[in-house]
């Protein structure tokens, strides 16, 4: 864990700035030069931060490179009793200061410079639809391990891989496996690679996600359009956008009355009836919980009763971010299981992680169609 302290310099968790490698938890995933961090006032004036040797305690302390884990000692529980360090006051970084726009330039650099291409549309595959991505030809992938100072997914149905390439014509990037709060992210590094798809050239973003079917008239298998979200973890004060802005990406206060594009769930709907799946085509509200437990019957029916359809625990906070870089946005949850709001002592009405597996396997081939068929009609209409 990295922050500044009082003074506005850099901290680092180990007392000292050398690119160690991590497990990606800690902004440092493969060995690549740190994102840089900034307090708000150097984000004003440019200045770059002073580098303290700051003996400092972390979550990552005891259990990073250097560590009480490593044999190379210098952790706070190595001194302890031998005039361990003093402690200081140490302000976690803001959110929005966790990947500035130059980081991010850097990856998406690195993305396009080897992909050769400049892609007009972003695709984040959710999961077990990581087959949205095997569609894409002429394909370039890039393991999210060897991309610079990019996290890496810790799910099962998550490959970690970034692939470049064209669909029905369109330059694409589709992100087989998306980074979840409940890997211990915050919301700015879950939604950091939509940044990334704004910088290497993306106009539009297809979210797409399993989730669980609230409104009762959803069955398992439907395909829920989504044309507007209840952000529950921004109603506890989380967002991708906490903290100083950079009017680079956009504006201070962003509007999210019209964050999913009407005119593309409009054709994504003609689109169903021409596939024949419309009587599966629904257009809802989609919730996002912080996970990784599933909800309760009492939270299932507050949600219920907020006018919620479909929840999950992820895709927000990357609408939320694809909305303040000015990009169109186009959402679906696949419905892999019912949410029950009646109290029962059936184990099968439990949800669980190889549920949504199997349903997602079961209705691939349909969402990789109508996502095709939408491409395809982006594709006419530039």
């Amino acid at each position: 864990m990295t922050g500044y302290n009082s003074n506005g310099d850099v901290a680092t968790s180990n007392g000292n700035h050398n690119n160690s490698n991590s497990n990606g938890t800690n902004g440092n995933s493969n060995g690549h030069s740190k994102p840089v961090e900034y307090t708000a006032q150097e984000l004003h004036t440019k200045q770059l931060p002073k580098v303290g040797n700051f003996k400092m305690c972390s979550r990552d302390c005891c259990s990073k490179q250097g560590g009480a884990n490593n044999k190379a000692g210098n952790s706070c529980l190595d001194k302890k009793g031998g005039g361990g360090h003093k402690e200081e006051l140490v302000v976690p970084t803001p959110q929005s200061l966790l990947y500035p726009y130059e980081v991010i330039q850097e990856i998406a650099d690195f993305i396009v410079k080897r992909a050769g291409i400049r892609p007009k549309i972003g695709i984040i595959c959710g999961s077990g639809l990581g087959s949205l991505a095997d569609i894409i030809q002429d394909a370039k992938v890039f393991e999210y391990e060897k991309i610079p100072n990019f996290p890496v997914s810790t799910v099962e149905g998550h490959a970690g891989k970034l692939v470049v390439g064209t669909l029905e014509g369109a330059n694409v990037m589709a992100m087989q496996g998306r980074f979840h709060f409940y890997e211990g992210y915050p919301l700015a590094k879950c939604s950091m690679p939509v940044r990334v798809m704004k910088l290497c050239g993306v106009e539009y973003l297809f979210a797409t996600n399993a989730a669980g079917g609230i409104n009762p008239k959803f069955n398992v298998g439907d395909i829920m359009l989504m044309h507007d979200h209840v952000n529950m973890l921004g109603f506890a004060g989380n967002s991708p956008l906490q903290g100083p802005n950079d009017p680079r990406f956009g504006p201070r206060f962003p509007a999210l009355v019209n964050s999913y594009n009407r005119d593309l769930i409009n054709k994504a709907i003609e689109i169903g009836k021409t596939m024949g799946i419309e009587s599966n085509i629904h257009v809802g509200v989609y919730s996002c919980l912080g996970g990784p437990t599933y909800e309760t019957i009492a939270e299932l029916k507050a949600l219920r009763m907020m006018g919620v359809d479909a929840v999950g625990m992820s895709t927000v906070h990357e609408v939320i971010t694809a909305r303040h870089c000015d990009m169109k946005v186009f959402a679906f949850s696949l419905i892999t299981n019912k949410c029950p709001i009646e109290y029962s002592d059936k184990k099968d009405e439990e949800a669980n992680h190889e549920e949504v597996m199997a349903v997602a396997k079961n209705r691939q081939k349909a969402c990789c169609e109508l996502v095709s068929r939408l491409i395809c009609e982006i594709q006419k209409g530039s």
